[in-house]
């Protein structure tokens, strides 16, 4: 891991009250920030402070040399009239589009920061449309009474009908699959939802201390920047805040994270390189990450690549991390279409507590979907023997990844690698790993896999669950004594399977037809 430079802020400051700022949470005090953070910026650079307040405001830009740092009590809420936010080019979900210009952005700037004790509000609930099962009668009468509009069924509120227009016309999810031209994204102006932070082809970055919260769509979004710090933040938003990921790192290079929380209604740290043939053709990998002494207490992923990895993603540790209550801890999804190489992974000493889904999941057949939505739907059941497709540059690959050291508490499925036939999850170990579930791990379309010091205590069923691997290695297993099937094997592509345990033998294990030949079976007790 390369050194990671911080900022150089030249010692000046001004105070945002210097240029009018009002701090009553009344005024509007773009003007402002906007004067304040030009005054410096003209003068090389400097740090413009928020004094204790409540400063309401619209879009802040920042500029090279500028850090905007906010004292003990000062609180950023901004404008929530979508029409002070104009379209402007930016990436979303690895796409080139239009969506509303971020609240708090920087373009092409080198040495910026945002640091301090306060908060930074992005006034997100009259940006987000909610669904009624998200929300309490009382809630959803008071999402109901503050105006906006509702789906034809009557079960999704939606903030405008402009917004509506956006969301039920076509999209990719939330970008548009067929809008062309400025006027067709202007019909849909307020689905287009900004990240809260968008921080695009930066240099030496510093995010510390703050605390971000309620984005109207991802709270921070560094993208293509190099030299990025976040230490110390607090990411907030609700539970049902669609798209509210923590921090979502795209393309970008040297990269520190160390002693932030995440707390949101999506994936809290996300690592991308852009999607699809939009990704390969920019081709800039992420690598170079390092996430330490991080907690993710609610949202889709604690740990997350993908699913828009196209350009590549390497060269990450993950350690000393906790995860509780998220539906899946560490979770590595990709899908055909995509390409790109995940590869040179280290995760170790991870603790997890009341994960809703899987610990451990690399899932290749990503449908857009959070884990917990797929399971509901019927659609994580692998199928047993599926037929390899062509590999060509939009097959994705999963490959060499080490995972020591985790500890879960409490989850559905223990594991779950799910290849592609034609391009299986490789080289993956994890060592000294001890999982309470519901049910055991399963391993499919996966090769030179290795377990080793892992235990798994599955409420029901079988503790592994093989299908389709190949040079797959167990070494010192262990689960509970009394399963009736220890070891379920299904699949007619697995071949050169070794299991060294003293719980799992031949007469605890269902083989499929044809698989007995294949595996070794070694007895390790001493």
């Amino acid at each position: 891991m390369p050194a990671v430079p911080r900022p150089q802020i030249p010692d000046r400051e001004v105070s945002i009250v210097d240029f009018g700022a009002v701090g009553d949470g009344h005024t509007l005090n773009t003007t402002a920030f906007a004067a304040a953070i030009d005054s410096l910026a003209a003068q090389g650079g400097g740090r413009v402070t928020v004094p204790e307040g409540v400063w309401y405001t619209g879009p802040i830009v920042l500029k090279d040399h500028i850090e905007l740092h906010l004292e003990q009590n000062a609180l950023i809420v901004f404008d929530n009239d979508p029409a002070h936010y104009p379209l402007v080019e930016t990436t979303f979900e690895g796409l080139n589009t239009l969506r509303c210009q971020s609240p708090l952005s920087a373009r092409g700037a080198k040495d910026v920061a945002i640091t301090g004790r306060g908060v930074i509000d992005g006034n997100g609930d009259a940006w987000r449309a909610v669904k009624r099962d998200k929300l309490t009668d009382r809630e959803w009468k008071a999402k109901l009474a503050s105006g906006g509009v509702l789906s034809d069924d009557g079960k999704t509120w939606y903030p405008s009908e402009s917004y509506k227009f956006g969301a039920t016309s076509g999209a990719d999810q939330n970008v548009s699959t067929w809008a062309t031209t400025r006027e067709d994204f202007e019909r849909m102006h307020d689905f287009l939802r900004p990240v809260m932070v968008s921080l695009h082809h930066c240099e030496n970055v510093l995010l510390g201390g703050v605390t971000f919260q309620n984005s109207p769509c991802w709270n921070i979004h560094p993208a293509m920047c190099t030299n990025l710090t976040v230490h110390n933040i607090t990411v907030r938003c609700p539970d049902y805040a669609q798209n509210s990921d923590g921090i979502d790192i795209e393309s970008c290079r040297n990269v520190v994270v160390t002693s932030s929380r995440f707390d949101v209604g999506d994936d809290g740290i996300c690592i991308k390189s852009g999607k699809d043939e939009a990704g390969r053709r920019r081709g800039i990998p992420c690598e170079n990450i390092l996430v330490s002494d991080c907690i993710v207490f609610h949202g889709h992923g604690g740990f997350v690549v993908g699913s828009e990895m196209s350009g590549g993603v390497r060269n990450v540790l993950v350690s000393d991390c906790i995860f509780s209550g998220t539906d899946v801890g560490l979770r590595f999804k990709s899908t055909r279409g995509r390409g790109g190489v995940v590869e040179n992974i280290w995760i170790e000493d991870i603790t997890m507590n009341n994960i809703l889904q899987e610990p451990l999941l690399f899932d290749l057949f990503y449908g857009g979907k959070s884990a917990s939505e797929a399971f509901a739907e019927g659609g994580t059941s692998a199928a047993t023997d599926l037929e390899p497709k062509p590999v060509d540059e939009t097959t994705p690959a999963f490959r060499n990844i080490h995972i020591k050291n985790v500890w879960c508490r409490g989850a559905r499925r223990a594991m779950y690698f799910n290849g592609l036939p034609e391009m299986n999850v490789e080289h993956v170990t994890v060592e000294n790993t001890h999982i309470y579930a519901a049910t055991g791990a399963r391993i499919n379309e996966s090769t030179d896999v290795v377990l080793r010091d892992v235990q798994i205590i599955p409420e029901e069923g079988p503790a592994l669950m093989l299908n389709n691997v190949k040079n797959l290695r167990v070494e010192n297993f262990t689960c509970p004594d009394d399963l009736p099937t220890a070891l379920q094997v299904t699949g007619s592509r697995n071949r050169d399977v070794e299991i060294r345990s003293d719980r799992i033998s031949a007469a605890n294990s269902c083989l499929a037809d044809g698989t007995a030949e294949r595996i070794t079976f070694v007895n390790e007790t001493k």
